[in-house]
């Protein structure tokens, strides 16, 4: 897999790691992709003592945003409280596909986006529908990503991993990148 290197040698993390700003922009556009195409992921809170759990995320690409239906009784709605840090991941094996996202997550008195991602999925969660009292909406917007990406079939990545095994080195199987969002000030 492209990626740096830190100075201990090890992949690093929070660096940007392509140095092609055109791949870059790739990455982000299979983000949006992924995730408007995706019917879940896990969505966790940092810091708080609790275990990730699937989330269908509604996306707001141009806001760079992803919003959640989910119940007020939830464990995930108490430890959000007024505001916390989250993460939501999705993985697509099929397409060598996975990405971490982050950014605060808080309770949105929003209707006219509840509204505008109201369905029936959505509904079946809710035995008032729509106006069901505990109906809360989530709201994420993104700061940061890191994104694993390959185009490679098993085949060549069985090739990679035999070719790094014998001459040394690590497989080249992918693309990683840290993506960085801006948020409207």
């Amino acid at each position: 897999m492209r990626s740096a290197k830190s100075t201990n040698g090890s992949p690093a993390c929070e660096e940007d790691t392509m140095s092609d700003h055109h791949d870059k922009q790739e990455l982000e556009r299979r983000l949006w992709k992924r995730l408007s195409d995706h019917a879940a992921g896990m969505l966790g809170l940092h810091d708080r003592d609790m275990h990730m759990q699937p989330m269908h995320p509604y996306v707001d690409e141009e806001l760079k945003t992803l919003w959640f239906i989910t119940s007020r009784d939830t464990d995930l709605v108490s430890a959000i409280g007024v505001g916390a840090t989250a993460h939501f991941t999705v993985t697509d094996d099929d397409k060598g596909f996975y990405a971490c996202m982050r950014g605060p997550i808080v309770q949105s008195s929003d209707s006219k986006k509840l509204d505008e991602i109201w369905s029936m999925v959505a509904a079946s969660w809710f035995e008032g529908g729509r106006d069901d009292p505990n109906i809360v909406l989530l709201e994420m917007p993104l700061s940061d990503a890191l994104v694993w990406a390959s185009d490679e079939s098993g085949l060549e990545f069985a090739i990679q991993i035999a070719r790094a095994n014998i001459m040394g080195g690590t497989p080249d199987v992918g693309t990683r990148a840290h993506l960085e969002f801006s948020t409207a000030a």
